[in-house]
């Protein structure tokens, strides 16, 4: 269930109550794929940096170590740790980006493992049986992701066949849900938006799917090529169309200026590795830009990585010493900035939250956008 509390133009401040937990939106949800974050953080250390909901892949936890393991060990929440919110993506992106030598039918997709190789059938029934076995608090319905560009008419025909996937992924949902030993028989479903850059076939698909009243609904197929402009002129075009009573879920997206310009557009939640991927390389957010930890001039430099952040990294320690850990390959330095980054999103998310409640998030954003994505 979505509550609004407060709007400032077209941004939304609201709470998303679900089976394991509430959720304060804006939310930005943190990448766990195999059911941890890449940079060695464990549900405990996730806690500490201030995260509300942990987002897990489906392809992957499918393909190692197996859901009906999973399953057998509890569901995704006890074998993890972590019990608050957990979304599961469908599995359909990672199918039709890491896999090879797919096949697209009616009933779903085969496709090669990229661990071994070994041939697999996904459709939406499959999907959402994972998701059940992993028993998600939100599962994602089983879509075709198109790369952009694409032609118009390819577009509409994937459209027209991932609303008929979206039917079955809840009539499947329904199904599980209704089983005597399904782990989590309150599991809620999000359908998503597709359509390209085409803002036509967007928002028919939009208001096709709004009409399935689902748990929530994503904006997908977007932060794969297309430029910014381009993604902001699609959110533009179908928020019109989101119901308004639902959480609204931007797939992907991505650094804090897209997702302070996505607010302002009406988005709740989002998701995006780039806060741990760019972690790992020592490339670090803070609250005056972006920095890269590799240069030399941090080298013999006593300063925290952002001295307006209290996160356990630069609270405990100084860029000199974390570029010497990632010099050296250290897994410690790359544990320490994925933590940062991901402290630094959620803490960003925190202060969306209170611009909102105080009716200052317009000039939140005009003091954010530029300071946030300048390169330091």
């Amino acid at each position: 269930m979505y509550k609004l509390i407060k709007q400032e133009g077209l941004a939304r401040r609201g709470e998303f109550v679900t089976p394991h937990g509430t959720v304060q939106t804006p939310a930005f949800m943190n990448v766990a794929t195999c059911g941890a974050i890449k940079g060695a953080l464990s549900a405990i250390d996730l806690k500490e940096l201030r995260c509300q909901v942990m987002l897990s892949n489906t392809y992957h936890l499918h393909i190692r170590p197996g859901d009906e393991v999973i399953r057998q060990l509890g569901g995704l929440h006890k074998f993890a740790g972590w019990n608050a919110p957990i979304l599961t993506d469908s599995g359909g992106f990672q199918v039709f980006s890491l896999a090879s030598l797919r096949q697209i039918t009616e009933e779903g997709v085969t496709f090669a493992s990229h661990i071994d190789g070994r041939r697999i059938f996904m459709g939406p029934e499959e999907s959402i049986k994972i998701q059940s076995n992993l028993g998600s608090t939100i599962a994602m319905a089983f879509d075709e992701c198109v790369a952009n560009p694409a032609t118009h008419d390819y577009s509409e025909k994937s459209c027209e066949r991932t609303v008929r996937w979206l039917r079955r992924c809840k009539t499947q949902m329904e199904k599980s849900n209704a089983l005597d030993n399904t782990i989590n028989k309150q599991q809620m479903l999000f359908g998503i938006n597709q359509g390209c850059t085409f803002n036509d076939l967007r928002i028919e698909n939009m208001k096709t799917i709004a009409d399935l009243d689902l748990d929530g609904y994503a904006i997908g197929g977007l932060a794969v090529g297309e430029s910014a402009v381009e993604m902001y002129n699609v959110i533009d075009a179908v928020e019109a169309f989101m119901p308004a009573n639902k959480p609204r879920y931007l797939m992907g997206v991505g650094t804090p200026v897209n997702i302070i310009e996505a607010v302002s557009r009406g988005i709740d939640l989002f998701d995006c590795v780039m806060p741990s991927r760019n972690g790992r390389h020592g490339h670090l957010f803070t609250n005056d830009g972006i920095i890269n930890i590799n240069n030399k001039k941090y080298e013999t430099d006593s300063q925290p990585i952002d001295t307006a952040c209290d996160c356990p990294t630069c609270k405990n320690h100084s860029r000199g010493y974390i570029r010497h850990l990632i010099k050296c390959q250290e897994m410690l330095g790359y544990r320490l900035c994925v933590a940062h980054n991901l402290y630094f999103y959620n803490t960003l998310m925190e202060k969306i939250r209170f611009a909102l409640d105080n009716g200052e998030f317009d000039k939140f954003k005009k003091e954010s956008i530029e300071k946030l994505g300048r390169r330091i």
